[in-house]
């Protein structure tokens, strides 16, 4: 596996007409390092909004390339995802590893933390190892002078052997620095001494006799003690990737396959097995950074994390972590459900005076009657629902799921959960994909990439519809205002919906790690996979990045696939209300039959029926019943939830069918866009066929048993 031939600068070339680089002028630069350094931030000063992102072939990890300019030459900036060594551990680790091996990048920018440098010294020692021409860039120097931590670069550079710049890229500080040194090693060529560890006595040993054999084979196509050090730890990937990239198989050389396993055998006899060998060769990484690090910082105050460190005592903590997350979440909902009703009212207000426009310009040019009224009361009508109802709470959630992101806060929820998933057999990144998914579950699928490994990649994307988005908290929010609103009064009678929707919330996440469980013990079984979680330190967030990611990045994205589903789903709805057989619409037909079928588990036909047609939004699913109930030919509109109640309550409704509806709302299929997006991730129809099955039946599993009791007990 690995980077195919198009995602290495060859494929890059193929790029730079569309980006408007001359290719004769191009050189492809690397930008690497840890996560959390701020590595998006100098590519997005370099490269401004000469951008492209997309998925590295073959996998699902996310790459974005930019060009930018620096003394009349242009540069393609290749952002490799964010790592923390280039073991070739994870899915990331191998794609960063194999551009920066096979990519033939002039350069490498290796961006660090001046905050914690000694840490990400480990990588840029691993990277030295695998090339010459590299630039260190040390990142947040801001911040490392407010915790009055300082770099000497020059020391860092004669230790590491290559050119150190400081940056605070933030601020846009250091960066023309930066660029000249990566022209110096990128286009003249300056002579650089990178630092290479020395390891064990018999590991050099060894690697000193398999040297010879590899450079004959490779030449200087790529390191050969980088490669001889892969090929002792027993690395079978680096083999393969020599293969597909380089078209060389090493161990067609015979002698090289015999002294190899020679030398696997002395170091096995000395008992430094293949696990040892691993730690060795991590332990003397570290030890040398430790001595680099040693020479090149200084802190005045060895305490200048504890301000972070006593806030993460509180909110990581086994006693208040998951109270003060359910808090929060429940602070976040509450803001998400009062802020989004004005903006709402507003969106629709303006969305069905262009309604009016449209029906009088139809009018004017004698638009037949039944055209008239699929158009605009059936297309254009479910359009503008869908818009003015999932718009103004996607643009309140995703912000302030983008701020808490930006104040390091998303992997202490993570870290609270992480034991909660290892238990459910499932990956800890699993509990940020479910985050993302209140949001969007689109967006929590798409999110999904982050998890290495494909089985539980697969089980948290399977699992992602178990927490509502924003497109299902119109429907829960309404039916619990409705239903249980009224036992209280003042500030309390928004309090308790919101208790409601948060306890709605709280199931979906048990049902999330019990159905991860059932899966990896059944048809996705296999051990969870063991992954670092940096915790970062708190940073003041930025407001135009907020905004940038989440409302381009995050909501319309998603609701231009939404709007995409919505209007052959308009057309559909409006067939269903007005296409009749003896009198009877096809929708009250369908109805009837579900009915039966529907008491079983405490609805009736038309609630069912509408989260049929709701398949394509949840937003719409309310809108379908109301219309369904008054026997109107197109969705209606509820003038208050006093109105809206009085009419579900004469159609049979009771706190049962209430609470039935909330459950089957937060457990039924995902929707249009969700599964459209499944199927994008997953490339199966089968896995998309999976996750809208496994929800939907634990949805009606649950409302039945609910509904059978609450009948045996003489509730319903």
């Amino acid at each position: 596996m690995g980077l195919t031939g198009r995602s290495t600068g060859m494929s890059l070339m193929q790029d730079i007409g569309k980006l408007k680089v001359h290719p004769e002028k191009e050189f492809v630069v690397t930008l690497a390092g840890n996560p959390n350094v701020g590595k998006s931030t100098v590519f997005n000063c370099l490269t401004g909004l000469n951008q492209h992102t997309g998925n590295w072939p073959g996998k699902t990890v996310s790459n974005a390339r930019g060009v930018y300019s620096h003394k009349d030459r242009m540069f393609m900036l290749v952002d490799v995802p964010g790592t923390y060594s280039m073991m070739s551990n994870s899915t990331e680790e191998e794609v960063a590893r194999n551009f920066i091996c096979f990519g033939n990048p002039r350069a490498t920018v290796i961006v660090t933390d001046a905050t914690c440098l000694e840490r990400n010294l480990n990588l840029v020692l691993q990277i030295l190892e695998m090339t010459p021409h590299v630039v260190i860039c040390v990142n947040l120097m801001d911040e490392a002078k407010k915790k009055r931590i300082h770099i000497d670069t020059k020391v860092l550079a004669e230790c590491l052997g290559v050119p150190v710049i400081g940056t605070n890229a933030r601020n846009k500080e250091g960066l023309e620095e930066l660029l000249d040194a990566i022209y110096d090693v990128a286009i003249r060529n300056i002579e650089t001494k990178p630092f290479r560890v020395t390891y064990h006595e018999a590991i050099e040993k060894a690697v000193e006799k398999i040297e010879g054999y590899v450079l004959e084979g490779l030449g200087e196509k790529v390191d050969s003690r980088w490669v001889s050090l892969r090929l002792l730890e027993g690395d079978d990937s680096i083999l393969d990737d020599l293969k597909a990239y380089l078209g060389y198989d090493l161990l067609q050389d015979l002698k090289l396959k015999e002294i190899l396993e020679q030398e696997k055998a002395l170091l096995s006899e000395q008992g430094i097995g293949t696990d040892m060998y691993r730690d060795m060769i991590v332990s003397s990484i570290v030890f040398r950074a430790e001595g680099i690090s040693r020479k090149a910082v200084t802190c005045e105050n060895e305490r200048y994390n504890e301000t972070d460190r006593k806030i993460d005592r509180v909110l990581t903590s086994k006693v208040f972590g998951i109270p003060i997350m359910i808090l929060l979440l429940g602070f976040i909902f509450w803001l998400t459900i009062t802020g989004a009703n004005y903006p709402s009212s507003l969106i629709a207000s303006g969305l069905f005076k262009i309604e009016e426009q449209l029906s009088r310009f139809f009018i004017l040019i004698n638009m037949p009657v039944w055209l008239h009224n699929m158009v605009v009361l059936g297309i254009y009508r479910t359009l503008a629902w869908v818009i003015s109802v999932m718009l103004p709470p996607m643009a309140i959630f995703f912000p302030l799921f983008t701020l808490l992101e930006d104040l390091g806060y998303l992997p202490r929820v993570a870290f609270n959960l992480d034991n909660f998933f290892k238990k459910a057999c499932a990956h800890g990144k699993q509990a940020l994909t479910m985050c993302m998914g209140f949001g969007c579950n689109a967006a929590g699928v798409i999110g999904c990439r982050i998890i290495d490994s494909p089985r539980e990649r697969l089980i948290a994307t399977v699992t992602n519809n178990f927490v509502p988005c924003n497109g299902r908290f119109p429907t829960l929010i309404a039916i619990s205002t409705i239903f249980f609103g009224g036992i209280a009064a003042g500030f309390s009678k928004s309090v308790v919906p919101t208790m409601m929707v948060t306890g709605i919330i709280l199931l979906g996440v048990m049902m999330t790690l019990a159905v991860s469980k059932i899966l990896s013990k059944t048809i996705l079984k296999g051990i969870p996979s063991s992954f670092t979680l940096e915790l970062p330190p708190y940073r003041r967030p930025q407001a135009g990045k907020i905004f940038v990611r989440s409302i381009f990045d995050r909501t319309l994205f998603v609701l231009g696939r939404a709007i995409t589903i919505a209007i052959p789903a308009g057309l559909v709805i409006w067939i269903m209300a007005n296409v009749e057989i003896t009198g009877i619409s096809l929708l009250a037909y369908c109805a009837d039959f579900l009915d039966p079928f529907a008491r079983l588990i405490g609805m009736d036909g038309y609630i069912l029926m509408a989260f049929i047609l709701g398949l394509p939004a949840n937003e719409i699913v309310l809108p379908i019943i109301l219309m369904s109930y008054m026997s109107a030919g197109n969705m209606l509109e509820y003038e208050s939830l006093e109105q809206l109640g009085n009419l579900l309550k004469s159609n049979g409704w009771t706190h049962i069918t209430a609470v039935c509806v909330m459950l089957f709302s937060l457990m039924h299929f995902p929707c249009g866009t969700t599964l459209w997006t499944i199927r994008k991730e997953t490339q199966s129809s089968r896995w998309t066929l999976i996750s809208f099955l496994v929800p939907t039946v634990s949805g009606i599993i649950l409302c039945f048993v609910l509904a059978q009791l609450a009948r045996l007990i003489g509730w319903a």
